[in-house]
């Protein structure tokens, strides 16, 4: 596995290096924020794990601009914010997950391997139509009437998810379980703020909601003419 560390803390950077490559994880550490989409693009990383607060570029600035440029990889940001909103700000950035510090060098190597194995999973290659909208499973992207969506990996994740049940109820036990693993320690509250993120690609104004909140229960996407 290789993957980029952005850490601009150079002690810990290096510590976590070395905890890394102890367990065969190719690292390449950065200390500042201004490298990190040019290398992130000429690279070919399993995984790029980004601290929030870095010099010159933030972490979530320099996410950001990796999602606007079409970058399709993994991302896990570092950060000492704990807040509903902040970890919103760092989805709606397009990071896949997200690790509040201080954290445990094995739930840094759990959360890793998780977003490695996603990644590394096989896409099927035929395009899924529901109505309007389309999912490619080629470049984990969709179209809604003709319009291109980007997707992070777990928006693709969980759209997929939701339109291969369309008109079923989805817990919200269930899409954590399935997107994120048993592994990880993400709330209903944290799924909800996920799901509203979709939501704003998905649905222009003038379209029809397609993904619906049962209350109490969870989610289904209903199309009614597939």
């Amino acid at each position: 596995m290789h993957i980029l560390l952005a850490e601009d803390d150079r002690k810990l950077g290096k510590l976590l290096q070395r905890l890394l490559e102890n367990e065969q994880i190719v690292t390449d550490l950065v200390t500042t924020g201004d490298v990190i989409v040019d290398q992130a693009l000429g690279g070919d990383y399993d995984v790029l794990v980004l601290d929030w607060m870095l010099p010159n570029v933030t972490g979530i600035d320099a996410c950001r601009t990796l999602r606007n440029q079409g970058y399709q990889g993994s991302i896990l940001l570092l950060t000492a914010r704990d807040a509903l909103d902040d970890r919103v700000a760092g989805l709606d950035a397009g990071a896949d997950d997200y690790l509040i510090k201080p954290f445990e060098i094995a739930e840094l190597l759990a959360r890793i391997r998780a977003l490695a194995r996603r990644s590394a999973l096989p896409l099927m290659t035929e395009l899924f139509q529901l109505g309007d909208l389309v999912l490619d499973r080629t470049n984990r992207t969709a179209k809604r009437n003709g319009r291109n969506i980007q997707l992070t990996g777990r928006e693709f994740q969980l759209l997929d998810l939701l339109m291969k049940n369309n008109g079923q109820v989805l817990t919200r036990e269930l899409l954590i379980d399935r997107i994120w693993g048993l592994e990880a320690e993400v709330t209903p509250n944290n799924l909800d703020a996920f799901v509203r993120l979709l939501r704003k690609k998905i649905d222009q104004p003038g379209e029809t909601e397609l993904i619906k909140n049962i209350r109490g229960i969870g989610y289904k996407l209903t199309v009614d003419h597939v």
